[in-house]
């Protein structure tokens, strides 16, 4: 008899430049084509479908934060991101979650062209259980989830006393070194 446990698991989720409060509205399901602009529509209707893929290949979705729109950070010649963390339980292995979400931003549209670039969604693994992992493919705490607070502001809000494996400092101990990035919570 094998023991198979669910995992947690902390994803974060990001879609290219926004277009403001319209755009969050949408993601809250206020979908009406006859206000919100195309662009903006097919963003929100991007993170709804890449939930819904995430749910159908074996990652339940628990909780989600609520919606930041953020500057970017390494090539600032772009729009701003809209960015959430969804905290999932799945059966997968941390390569076969990492296949899935690859699997699903192909399935969007996802084509990376320039790296740090816009892009119409990207979804990242921030934590898999406890684990820290090393792979070729995969490293997970993210590498860079530390230096960012568009991914550490909406983990507070889910797992603000979540201990980073490394470096044991929780996710509210980290915060506090980003403050110098922009950001707009929608609530």
């Amino acid at each position: 008899m094998r023991l198979v446990t669910r995992r947690r698991a902390l994803l974060g989720l990001g879609a290219a430049g926004v277009a403001g409060a319209l755009e969050y509205q949408s993601l809250q399901g206020a979908f009406d084509h006859r206000r919100i602009p195309k662009a903006a529509a097919l963003r929100a209707a991007r993170y709804a479908a890449s939930i819904a893929r995430l749910e159908a290949e074996e990652v339940h979705i628990r909780r989600r934060s609520s919606v930041f729109e953020t500057e970017p950070q390494d090539v600032r010649d772009q729009g701003w991101f809209l960015n959430l963390v969804v905290e999932a339980e799945t059966l997968l292995f941390p390569l076969q979650l990492l296949a899935r979400t690859q699997k699903i931003e192909q399935q969007l549209g996802r084509k990376r062209m320039k790296p740090k670039g816009p892009r119409t969604i990207d979804i990242d693994i921030l934590f898999y259980g406890d684990s820290a992992i090393e792979t070729d493919e995969l490293v997970v705490p993210h590498p860079r989830l530390t230096e960012r607070r568009f991914v550490l502001e909406p983990l507070a809000e889910l797992a603000p006393d979540l201990r980073h494996p490394l470096t044991r400092r929780t996710v509210s101990q980290m915060l506090p070194g980003t403050a110098g990035q922009h950001l707009r919570k929608h609530d």
